[in-house]
């Protein structure tokens, strides 16, 4: 048996073991299992009774199924060590753009949730013939070399700043925007009412994002006890990126795994907290997947009514889908692959093509199944860094999710404090790529550079290669370096500029 799977995943050829790859594949999950809740959440907007609560549950369970299908499709086509679901950003996108201008007309919240299904599916097709036609390859390869070495770095920074954020070591602030956790308010806060925080020094916008970011109501930190459970994840995050730093570099095999394991056993300890299981709701999310997430897009086609304005509202939304999509996963193959030391003489990730097709068809999959845009996840890093080199990796990630259909609360487990180390340390990995740019050219090491910055400041990594493509044609053009080659990304870069100009996210 071990033979015939090291056959058919290549374990051997590519330098890994079959114990590797499972552990590789239980990081990834970890890492982005916070997709199965968030993912539902988005779609409704954090709006929940009625009709909300009928969409969330499908959308749950479709969640679920496109991620198994689109991460199954990486293990047994692909074969490669990557796994999919829905794409954060474009699930917020799908809520303002589809569901919300539903509701502000009086329509049922359904109603725009067929429509932007239909969007989805069509999107889908669209990503698919590109694939299978080999276009999206063609246009991944033409990327300027100063692009394709900053995105991996870009990325690296972007997926640690998701990890900084969701524990909330990096907290807003209404006055710098940014800040890092303020423990000394939280201690001094203990006791005091929400009028006296503010009188003591706390702003309301502290007050405000340390409720975001932990869903705890701050209008009175009553103990001691409310106060170390809101400083312990800030705490436990740190000291595992550290952890994870010292077993790797004692080469202990698992080390990332190892680190959310032990960090979410501290958690509980620490906070002196159970969690909690919650089967209750398991059957009803069936019954509303059936009834409306299932093939819901073919009831959406009313986003075409409405004459010439819909239809170019209609049109335009489902180009944004697409480029968003296609630059996201473009991005993600490239940092992970660049991580996994995967690329082949061209500096381009193996099996590209199978990659772009494995995408394409998980998207379709999630319009007919009731889910927005899937795409491949960049925190399939995490478990490239715990040494995932095939798919048999991927099969194992798939396995978790398939899990999570009836048993929800697995996923919610693990603590966001347990898997942010994982996030941050495939941060510090992947900023390696950036010092391959040849900082001595100007005309290079501008694009560069943006692509870099604005993937997280900007929180979006198709907004990263949109300003980093955008850069190189301008200073090309106007450095009289440009040249044939350059016309695929110019024609990058006069799409995202229409859509920056043209749509709103």
């Amino acid at each position: 048996m071990n033979k015939k799977l090291d056959s058919f995943f290549k374990i051997s050829e590519r330098g890994s073991t079959i114990k590797t790859e499972i552990i590789a594949g239980l990081t990834t999950f970890f890492a982005m299992a916070y997709i199965v809740v968030v993912n539902p959440n988005q779609i409704v907007g954090f709006n929940f009774g009625g009709d909300f609560d009928t969409i969330w549950n499908a959308v749950y369970v479709a969640s679920i199924l496109v991620a198994v299908i689109g991460t199954l499709l990486y293990a047994f086509y692909a074969k490669m060590p990557f796994a999919q679901a829905c794409g954060m950003g474009l699930n917020s996108f799908f809520f303002v753009a589809c569901v919300l201008p539903s509701i502000l007309r009086g329509d049922s919240p359904i109603e725009g949730y067929r429509e932007g299904l239909c969007i989805i599916l069509l999107s889908g097709v669209i990503f698919l013939v590109l694939s299978v036609t080999g276009a999206r390859t063609y246009i991944a390869k033409a990327l300027p070399d100063c692009l394709k070495k900053a995105i991996p770095a870009g990325i690296g920074l972007f997926i640690a700043f998701i990890g900084f954020k969701n524990v909330g070591i990096i907290q807003a602030n209404q006055y710098t925007f940014v800040q890092f956790f303020d423990f000394h308010g939280i201690i001094s806060a203990v006791g005091m009412n929400l009028g006296e925080m503010t009188a003591a020094g706390l702003s309301r916008g502290v007050i405000e994002s340390y409720t975001s970011f932990f869903n705890y109501d701050f209008a009175r930190v009553a103990t001691s006890m409310d106060a170390w459970r809101l400083i312990a994840p800030v705490v436990i995050a740190v000291l595992g990126l550290f952890a994870i730093a010292v077993l790797d570099s004692k080469k202990v095999k698992g080390s990332v795994i190892l680190t959310i394991a032990g960090a979410t056993v501290v958690y509980y300890l620490a906070t002196w907290q159970l969690p909690s299981f919650d089967l209750g709701k398991v059957g009803q999310t069936f019954v509303d997947f059936g009834k409306e997430g299932l093939f819901g897009a073919f009831k959406g086609f009313g986003v075409f009514a409405g004459g010439i304005t819909a239809v170019i509202n209609a049109i335009v939304l489902t180009i944004t889908f697409c480029l968003v999509d296609m630059f996201d996963t473009i991005g993600t193959l490239y940092g992970t692959a660049a991580q996994a030391d995967m690329l082949d003489e061209n500096g381009d990730p193996l099996e590209i093509e199978k990659d772009m097709q494995c995408d394409s068809i998980a998207t379709v999959t999630g319009g007919l199944l009731g889910t927005s845009t899937c795409t491949t996840f960049v925190e399939s890093a995490a478990g490239v860094a715990a040494g995932g080199r095939t798919g048999l990796s991927s099969l194992v990630t798939a396995a978790c999710f398939f899990l999570c259909l009836f048993l929800s609360p697995v996923a919610a487990i693990v603590p966001s404090c347990a898997t942010a180390p994982a996030l941050m340390y495939v941060g510090v990995l992947m900023l390696k790529n950036f010092g391959k740019v040849d900082m001595s050219d100007i005309t290079a090491a501008v694009p560069a550079f943006l692509a870099l910055i604005m993937m997280p400041l900007t929180y979006s990594i198709s907004n990263g290669i949109a300003i980093g493509a955008i850069a190189y044609v301008l200073i090309a053009l106007c450095t009289g370096k440009y040249t044939k080659r350059d016309i695929v990304v110019t024609g990058i870069a006069v799409l995202f500029t229409l859509r920056f100009f043209l749509v709103s996210m």
